[in-house]
């Protein structure tokens, strides 16, 4: 298929397999960056850092869920969620932008970016024509294209392109609903550039493509060959690698992936040799701050992504320049690249290492049995509760007969502790366990600690629910009549999160605190030896979680979150406490496994 497209009112258009900016020849050199990892206060820093690699373009998803997490609170654009604001910085910086607006853009983020109200709807089928999902996609996007329209290029802002949904072919192959996502954009009026973007195959191509639209690819490897791949198919198109995974994310439990700078820069170099257009993913990863981390499956067990979304980028989790900058920007710029500034060379500051006293407070299942919950014959899940994320207590008193039996628990979704009578009897990793119990004949209190370790983010299992999901045995007999004590520990503010921590004797689930004393703010890292598994506040702002299982074996704090001065540290650990918390003077991201996705 030829298509000619040379519109007078586009920034980027494409005639005869050259990709046209302004009408002149231009090569997109961009690199992802997402405005929702980076601290606010540093977005200009790291677009800076961007622009002097060699780029002239940055790209950004726009998470539907962290700008509307609730169907009963209006979408919010201020803050961290200006997401206009920082558009218009990447345009001060001298880049151009490209938004990938979803309204499902996987990122590793929790849910894929879908509301856990939208997915939790009785019978919905995301990311499809379903009449429901339309309409929720149809309220977003009225909030949102709005506000992008008038930043495109063709208003005077730095917007050149829109990305057409998110690797549907990956997903599902409904032509309807990928039409119907297109024809949204041009509606709201989208007059910039629109792709699709889909791995380098024809599975993937096939359902994940528009006619008519500009068709581009996501790949780790073999550029030459999905250049032929979609020169095959759409011949006078310009060849667009969307995605250049020049480094992989990580999941709790395995190595930190890493791939060399050698590796990155070839790959990069075979993509321009092609008279490709690029961009690099990530460019600069930055953090899954709070709860934000999504979670992938592998068919076997839930695989839930760590803090830190580094990745192994040119500019690191930091701000700071790694080889592989270097090597990129010595491809991209070539012999005749400017020197870099000095203060853009320079290491970002850290604070001095040290290490933190830590002082036990209050146990957290006192907290959440001084809370009254939702009652009903099962345990209701997460999306009943309108909780899309944190902690669910479900307490009940099952009637026991002397003896011994068996307790099982059926669709854990994920991490369950389980109380018997206040004791811990046994942990649950997301599915199904049986727990042996003995004992006289009583009334025991069973109270059973649900953790969501990050919604899935990729695949089939897209969307799926959080909570017991299933049901609680005794022996044969169903456990029914349930209390459900919502934790969104997220959404705590200093008041609910001191409220919590001062709640009754420690214990093995609790909190406890340090004093963190600054005279400069500067980044920091911290160490958790000693923990378990569990999350930390800087203040009253959810940092992320830790897990001694690693890789990660320090958690990323940008400076401005700090203040002169005491800085409370909250810690709420769920298995084991450690004696007191370090300060780091660099980041230690565990063990590494090179890692080239091959495609």
């Amino acid at each position: 298929m030829t298509i000619d497209l040379i519109p007078t009112t586009r920034s980027l258009s494409f005639h005869e397999g050259r990709l046209l900016r302004d009408g002149v020849e231009h090569r997109v050199l961009s690199g992802s960056l997402h405005y929702f990892r980076v601290h606010p206060q540093h977005w200009s820093d790291r677009l800076t850092r961007l622009a002097a690699m060699g780029l002239n373009t940055v790209d950004t998803y726009v998470p539907w869920n962290f700008h509307r997490p609730r169907s009963g609170e209006p979408a919010r654009f201020d803050g961290w969620r200006d997401v206009e604001r920082f558009v218009s910085l990447a345009g001060e910086a001298g880049l151009d932008v490209i938004v990938r607006p979803g309204p499902y853009i996987c990122a590793e983020w929790d849910n894929g970016g879908l509301p856990a109200w939208v997915t939790g709807m009785p019978g919905m089928q995301v990311r499809s024509s379903h009449p429901a999902y339309l309409d929720a996609v149809t309220e977003w996007f009225d909030e949102l294209i709005p506000r992008l329209v008038a930043l495109e290029r063709g208003a005077g802002g730095p917007i050149v392109a829109f990305q057409v949904e998110n690797e549907y072919g990956s997903y599902a192959d409904d032509d309807g609903y990928l039409r119907w996502v297109h024809e949204a954009l041009l509606s709201r009026g989208v007059t910039e550039l629109l792709y699709t973007a889909d791995g380098p195959t024809q599975l993937m191509q096939d359902a994940g493509s528009i006619p008519g639209v500009l068709a581009t690819a996501t790949l780790g490897s073999k550029p030459t060959e999905a250049r032929e791949l979609l020169r095959s198919r759409r011949d006078g198109e310009p060849f667009v690698v969307a995605e250049f995974w020049n480094g992989w994310f990580d999941h709790w439990g395995e190595a930190h992936h890493t791939r060399s700078a050698q590796s990155a820069a070839s790959t990069v170099e075979e993509i321009l040799d092609a008279g490709g257009s690029v961009s690099i993913y990530m460019a600069h990863g930055g953090t899954n701050f709070g709860l934000s981390a999504g979670a992938n499956h592998d068919g076997r067990r839930l695989q839930p992504t760590i803090t830190s979304y580094d990745s192994d980028a040119p500019v690191a989790e930091n701000g700071g320049l790694t080889p592989k900058f270097h090597a990129l920007r010595a491809r991209l710029l070539g012999q005749d690249a400017p020197p870099l500034d000095a203060s853009i060379v320079a290491q970002p500051e850290t604070l001095p290492a040290r290490t933190l006293a830590v002082t036990r407070r209050g146990a957290l299942l006192a907290a959440a049995r001084a809370a009254s919950g939702v009652h009903g014959l099962r345990p209701p899940t997460f999306e009943q509760l309108d909780q899309p994320s944190g902690l669910v207590l479900y307490r009940t008193e099952v009637l026991l007969p002397a003896g011994e039996h068996v307790l099982a628990l059926h669709g854990v979704h994920d991490r369950a502790i389980v109380h018997l009578d206040g004791e811990r009897i046994g942990v649950v990793e997301h599915g199904e366990a049986e727990i042996a119990i003995a004992g006289p004949r009583r009334v025991a209190g069973l109270e059973v600690l649900v953790e969501n370790q990050g919604r899935i983010n990729y695949g089939p299992m897209l969307g799926e629910g959080k909570g017991i999901l299933g049901h609680v045995q005794l022996d044969r007999r169903l456990v029914l009549g349930w209390e459900a004590v919502g934790l969104p520990i997220d959404t705590w503010n200093a008041a609910t999160l001191a409220a919590a921590r001062d709640a009754g004797a420690s214990g093995e689930s609790g909190f406890a605190t340090a004093v963190l004393r600054v005279d400069e703010p500067a980044d920091a890292f911290l160490a958790f030896p000693g923990f378990g598994k569990g999350f930390v506040w800087i203040g009253d702002f959810l940092l992320g979680r830790y897990w001694g299982i690693g890789p990660q074996q320090t958690l990323y704090v940008p400076g401005p979150l700090l203040e002169r001065g005491d800085n409370l540290l909250t810690v709420l650990e769920l298995d084991a406490f450690g004696d007191a918390i370090e300060v780091r003077e660099a980041p230690e991201l565990g063990p590494t496994e090179e890692y080239i996705e091959e495609f």
